[in-house]
């Protein structure tokens, strides 16, 4: 008799050219897989990553981000969170900020828990400007509204930032003093030199300073107002 068992659900396969719904699929049959990517409708599968040339930069990016929001009720944190952005986008970044639905954000968490519709920054750890994350990725992040979208290329030791304005992304520059502002996000300073000379704690400072002004706590206010108008 023929059997009436399921075929096996095919792995996935760096290179892979899937629908959403199907990688979906085959990512959630395989839960020894901790990364993968479907971007512009291809899989990527990252390899192994070294402490030096992605943890401890995504560390210290993940605790910049996660002070900022601890400061901030109404912008919430996420590491290596699954995002569907559109039928062919379903990206998992190192970390991004978003502002809670309630609070006037571009996206929501959906039934099933995953995050749906651009944040309004992601972050990525690249090891090179070779990287997808600077092309194809790139791409698809602007394409689907994401405000601001920072890489930090390892190999370069340089940090990009960039910023949505009229359909396209423009790069900040740090400031005399080496920093970078977002206007999306009040308060939130990246102290670009001293996070490329591996001086964190002053990171920290600079960011700490800057989420005790009266600009960062109308900002709260702002989303808080939001909230309660919903």
């Amino acid at each position: 008799m023929p059997s009436s068992s399921a075929p096996p659900v095919p792995a996935l396969q760096n290179g892979d050219r899937l629908t959403r719904d199907e990688f979906e699929r085959r990512y959630e049959a395989m839960p020894n897989v901790k990364k993968a990517e479907l971007i512009e409708g291809t899989v990527y599968m990252p390899s192994p990553v070294h402490a030096s040339g992605h943890g401890e930069p995504h560390a210290h990016l993940m605790t910049w981000l996660g002070t900022y929001a601890a400061a901030t009720p109404g912008v919430r944190v996420a590491d290596n969170a699954t995002i569907r952005l559109d039928l062919d986008n379903e990206p998992q970044p190192d970390g991004l900020l978003r502002i809670d639905e309630d609070a006037g954000g571009q996206s929501r968490i959906s039934d099933d828990n995953y995050v749906e519709g651009p944040p309004e920054l992601i972050v990525e750890i690249a090891h090179s400007s070779a990287a997808y994350d600077l092309h194809d990725k790139k791409r698809a992040y602007r394409r689907n509204g994401v405000q601001k979208y920072l890489v930090w290329q390892i190999e370069e030791a340089q940090v990009d930032w960039f910023a949505s304005e009229g359909g396209a992304y423009l790069s900040l520059s740090p400031d005399e003093d080496g920093q970078i502002e977002s206007r999306t996000f009040p308060g939130l300073v990246l102290d670009v030199d001293a996070l490329l000379s591996d001086n964190f704690d002053t990171v920290l400072a600079a960011l700490q300073e800057q989420t005790g002004t009266e600009r960062h706590q109308a900002f709260v206010e702002q989303l808080a107002h939001q909230d309660d108008e919903d």
